[in-house]
C-alpha cells in the first residue's frame, strides 16, 4: 500500500482513507469539497478584509498577506494578526460584529479556492 505524505493535490475524507485499510468495510469516495457551513462568517467575502504586501527574505521582492481592516484580528498581547494570503478561503469565524457581505459566499469561495495559489510566494 503507497501512501504519499504532505500532497495537497486532493482532498480525502475519513471513510476515502479508511478503505484503503485492509479489512476496511468502508465506500472509497474519492476526492471531495470541504462543505459550507451556513453558520460561520468567512474573512474572504468580508469587506474589511484586505490584501497587504509584507517584506520577503528576497530584496525587492514582496509576499501578500491578509489583514483585518476593522481590527478584529489581535494577537493575545493586542497585536494585529497577520495571515498569509494562500489561507485566506479557510479563515472563518463562528461571527463577527463588522461583517460586511460582500456577495454570495459559496459561489464566492468556490471560485477564490480554484484561484488561489497553494503555497507562499514571491512577488
Amino acid at each position: 500500500m503507497a501512501v504519499l505524505y504532505g500532497t495537497t493535490s486532493s482532498v480525502m475524507d475519513k471513510r476515502s482513507i479508511a478503505s484503503s485499510f485492509p479489512g476496511s468495510t468502508a465506500r472509497m469516495t474519492g476526492p471531495t469539497e470541504a462543505p459550507l457551513v451556513a453558520s460561520r462568517v468567512f474573512c474572504a467575502n468580508c469587506i474589511h478584509c484586505k490584501i497587504v504586501p509584507a517584506p520577503s527574505d528576497i530584496a525587492g521582492r514582496f509576499k501578500l498577506r491578509v489583514r483585518c481592516d476593522a481590527g478584529k484580528w489581535k494577537k493575545k498581547l493586542g497585536e494585529e494578526k497577520i495571515y498569509k494570503y494562500f489561507t485566506v478561503a479557510n479563515r472563518s469565524i463562528p461571527s463577527c460584529a463588522a461583517y460586511e457581505d460582500m456577495g454570495d459566499t459559496e459561489e464566492f469561495l468556490r471560485d477564490l479556492r480554484k484561484e488561489l495559489p497553494t503555497c507562499d510566494e514571491d512577488y
